[in-house]
């Protein structure tokens, strides 16, 4: 499946079907730009490397293609730039700076991971870059997030093969 967010129209287009979506508070920039902790959502490619799903709010379909786990109540992903373990997931407690994935809103129920910054990754480049479920089109930290319906929607027709391309 192609997916493409254009910024300009805050659309998510994913082959026929155009999705309303949210980036960064800062907008986009330049993957060679991004910082951490800048609000920017990366402009790319980033294939899809997995998914997250909380088990006590979603129930997996059994057509998913992407490698997938449930998420814990210790999941976390590192954010910190001298973390070793820095854009990886972890285990909380963490002794870095490490965002929590188990949240008490929806946003993390179903997390699909992206490919940005983890070949390996580059400290301060930006790290949790992920397509995820959105509270009221409301900016994100720098991921993508569409409308939880949409994305569960989505789940079963996505793979590994897949990128989701920010312009």
């Amino acid at each position: 499946m192609r997916l493409v967010v254009d910024p300009a129209d805050r659309l998510l287009h994913a082959d026929e079907r155009s999705i309303a979506c949210s980036i960064g508070r800062s907008g986009v920039v330049a993957a060679s730009e991004k910082k951490e902790g800048d609000g920017a959502t990366p402009r790319g490619s980033w294939r899809l490397r997995g998914l997250l799903l909380r088990p006590d709010r979603v129930a997996p379909s059994q057509a998913l293609r992407l490698p997938w786990r449930w998420l814990r109540p210790d999941d976390g992903w590192s954010d910190d730039i001298a973390d070793p373990a820095y854009n990886r997931p972890v285990r909380h407690p963490h002794p870095f700076s490490a965002e929590r994935l188990w949240r008490d809103d929806e946003l993390y129920d179903a997390i699909v991971l992206l490919g940005h910054n983890d070949g390996p990754p580059v400290p301060g480049a930006g790290s949790a870059i992920f397509l995820h479920c959105w509270r009221d089109a409301a900016p994100t930290e720098g991921c993508v997030a569409i409308a939880r319906e949409a994305l569960l929607s989505l789940l079963p027709q996505l793979s590994v093969e897949d990128s989701l391309t920010i312009r």
